[in-house]
């Protein structure tokens, strides 16, 4: 017959190993919270290195420009790449990076189109949406302040009055442009890609007509 030993463990020792198998145990009210490692950049401020490794890059509003290279950016020499999934665009100058900045592009049901183009018209100022506004009642109530004018019916008496869209730069004739708008961090337009405030007035006279522009995923 096999003889089996049993061994007894000391109460303790039993108290240790039930409270080490995944019960918690009770909470120290004395013990301080963890302490989480601050953010720390690596990079040499003021290098664009230093600018990308910023905390919340790429959908922050941070503006980035190599002034040297900007300064001898032009229309002649200027090129446009925008990213959709970073939601920034980026002013070049050959294989040189002049600035990069905040966008906002189309959302899943109003995608910007991906592709290579150029810049077919320039309006500065008075340019406004023929598509895309409000519209008011014969008061002048506002009866919808996201309106599509081919689908949405003007009061009598009322009208429509298309969104504004200065430094309009066209890239399609079905209505895709650059221009000043409202840039949350995220994709929001209905296809155009709006340009940060900040930016879109360098950004127009820094093209012309015939300007490439991509516009990358």
């Amino acid at each position: 017959m096999k003889l089996v030993t049993h061994y007894a463990l000391p109460a303790l020792a039993i108290t240790f190993l039930l409270s080490s198998c995944g019960d918690p145990g009770t909470p120290n009210p004395n013990q301080a919270a963890p302490i989480r490692a601050a953010h720390v950049n690596p990079y040499e401020p003021g290098t664009y290195a230093h600018f990308k490794a910023q905390k919340g890059y790429p959908r922050n509003y941070g503006v980035w420009k190599n002034e040297a290279v900007l300064a001898r950016t032009n229309a002649s020499n200027s090129s446009i790449r925008i990213d959709l999934s970073d939601q920034r665009g980026y002013l070049m100058n050959g294989s040189e990076l002049a600035m990069d900045y905040p966008v906002a592009t189309g959302t899943s049901s109003h995608p910007t189109p991906t592709g290579n183009y150029r810049i077919v018209e320039k309006i500065a100022s008075g340019k406004s949406s023929s598509t895309y506004g409000k519209i008011y009642n014969a008061s002048g109530g506002l009866v919808k302040s996201d309106a599509d004018s081919r689908k949405d019916k003007v009061p009598e008496g009322g009208k429509y009055v298309g969104a504004p869209m200065p430094y309009w730069m066209r890239l399609t004739w079905d209505g895709i442009g650059m221009h000043k708008g409202n840039v949350p961090r995220y994709p929001a337009s209905h296809g155009c890609i709006r340009t940060y405030y900040k930016v879109v007035s360098t950004v127009y006279g820094k093209t012309r007509v015939g300007t490439r522009v991509s516009i990358v995923r």
